[in-house]
């Protein structure tokens, strides 16, 4: 018998599957985080999905009028990928240690020369 958490994520990969699982096992969340840990295994399956179509067609393609031009997966790829990394940051499963990524201003400065 599917329970509604099966059912909900039968479209992702088996990775993506058992990351969800792990997740939601490991950290009491709520309805709306389970939703965005959805997102995040959605948008690493098609970071995947693209990464794989673009080892077997290239980086690049030429166009019409023969033009390279960067393969339309790459983008998606590159979307992917930052929007699976948004949503952890959001969810609060980003490293912690991650000190790459510089402290936010204050709002009062933002935005500000």
């Amino acid at each position: 018998m599917k329970t509604a958490q099966t059912s909900a994520i039968a479209h992702l990969t088996p990775d993506m599957q058992r990351f969800y699982r792990r997740v939601v096992r490991t950290y009491g969340l709520q309805d709306h985080h389970r939703r965005l840990v959805l997102c995040a295994g959605e948008a690493h399956d098609r970071m995947v999905e693209a990464r794989n179509l673009l080892a077997r067609e290239g980086i690049t393609t030429t166009d019409r009028h023969g033009q390279t031009r960067p393969h339309p997966a790459v983008a998606i790829e590159r979307d992917s990928r930052i929007g699976f990394a948004r949503l952890l940051r959001e969810l609060g499963l980003a490293d912690e240690a991650d000190t790459a990524r510089p402290p936010a201003l204050p709002r009062r400065y933002a935005g500000r020369d």
